[in-house]
């Protein structure tokens, strides 16, 4: 442990020459939390069945992606309910559209009701347009502030596209650089390593700001030999784990899994690459 300390510590000397350096981050292994998504259609079936099989295999907390079950419209009940199971809400996806002036007070309620303190729109193709950015960082930096005295962390999730070309950089990175130090990337691994990014120079780059990163696999075109199942791919999850812990802020590592190698059932994928990031975090 003192080894990975000492590592730990030579990342924030790293970054201690950045406009970051006032800041400091713990050193605690994040919570691992998992994106119901992996799971759409088993929750459809049986949600509670479902939530309970994830409890089981040892998540700390789930991340909803809008289908509460029975519980839809019981967000106390739905908290009380993951509590029995000994998890949280580590946060949600949510649409620009649920935070707008009309849907803001409602879909904040049910959200502080439920326990969930980080908000994340998880999907706008407005991000990779040229003439939809500056919606999406004016929304981000505008809801993120009337957020921030309700203690909700607001921020945005990426796929590929947002690593296309934009005015000499990325729109991921336009998006970064545009947008207040409290809006959160929600960086997704398997869609920047399969764009041809490396995750960990993005944790690097923004530092402080990779509150919850989506640890899922998404082997790049070509690879073979590899299973899209944490530990089994091609990422090196504990460096990455390293700097998600030293420089990111990282609090959550969400589990996702959107492929299913080799027969296996989504519950089934999602244990393997649960077992896998748990060998990983072993090493730390």
């Amino acid at each position: 442990m003192k080894a990975v300390l000492t590592s730990l510590i030579g990342f924030l000397m790293v970054i201690s020459t950045t406009s970051m350096a006032h800041e400091a981050y713990s050193l605690t292994p994040p919570k691992v939390s998992v994106q119901l998504w992996s799971v759409k259609d088993q929750l459809k079936d049986d949600f509670e069945a479902t939530v309970e099989a994830l409890a089981q295999m040892g998540f700390d907390g789930v991340e909803f992606a809008g289908d509460f079950g029975p519980f839809n419209e019981d967000a106390n009940g739905l908290r009380l309910y993951l509590d029995s199971l000994g998890m949280v809400a580590s946060g949600a996806h949510v649409s620009f559209e649920q935070l707008n002036d009309e849907n803001f007070t409602e879909t904040v309620a049910f959200y502080q009701a439920l326990g969930a303190k980080v908000l994340i729109v998880g999907w706008d193709k407005r991000a990779w347009d040229p003439k939809g950015i500056d919606f999406v960082v004016n929304e981000l930096n505008r809801i993120s502030l009337k957020l921030k005295p309700l203690g909700i962390k607001f921020g945005f999730h990426n796929h590929e596209h947002e690593f296309n070309g934009f005015k000499g950089t990325t729109f991921w990175d336009y998006l970064a650089k545009n947008t207040m130090q409290d809006v959160v990337l929600q960086q997704d691994v398997g869609w920047t390593t399969y764009a041809g990014r490396d995750p960990i120079e993005y944790v690097k780059r923004y530092p402080g700001r990779t509150i919850t990163t989506h640890y899922k696999v998404k082997l790049p075109e070509g690879v073979e030999g590899k299973l899209p199942i944490i530990g089994q791919d091609t990422i090196d999850w504990l460096a990455l784990t390293k700097a998600n812990i030293a420089v990111g802020g990282t609090q959550w590592l969400v589990v996702e899994q959107e492929e299913y190698p080799n027969g296996l059932t989504p519950l089934q994928a999602v244990e393997k690459s649960k077992l896998g990031l748990d060998n990983i975090l072993k090493q730390l």
